[in-house]
């Protein structure tokens, strides 16, 4: 069932059917851009060309591009300098929510709080133990 919502770059209501967060006329202009894009990138010059050159060249913003290459519209292996932000500390990353950095220290975290609770554990276990007392005096 479709709703009601209100199209992000125009302002005006449209059905949403959960197949674009815009407007038909907004998605139609998006398509455009982003044909408009892709024939810049298939220029064999241009394949290496950053986000802001791009931006720089044709209508497209940041959001879109990112957008594209989230959505695997865009293919980093074909253009290598295309990424999306990482959604922890906002550098270009190609797959994932997340860079290979704040992966990597998500990792140690957790290595350090497995290991936290192994140790509390340990502890735990250890103060449950039996004593022991001689009542002969």
């Amino acid at each position: 069932m479709a709703d009601l919502r209100t199209c992000p770059s125009c302002g005006e209501f449209f059905n949403y059917t959960g197949v674009r967060e815009v407007c038909p006329r907004c998605g139609m202009n998006e398509e455009k851009t982003y044909e408009e894009v892709y024939r810049f990138l298939r220029k064999r010059e241009n394949r290496a060309a950053t986000i802001e050159r791009i931006v720089e060249a044709t209508e497209a913003t940041e959001e879109m591009l990112h957008k594209w290459v989230r959505k695997g519209r865009l293919q980093p292996a074909m253009f290598p300098n295309l990424g999306y932000p990482c959604d922890n500390c906002g550098k270009l990353t190609s797959k994932g929510k997340l860079c290979d950095t704040c992966i990597a220290d998500l990792k140690q975290d957790l290595k350090t709080f497995d290991a936290a609770t192994e140790f509390r554990e340990a502890v735990r276990k250890n103060d449950q133990a039996t004593y022991l007392s001689d009542r002969k005096r």
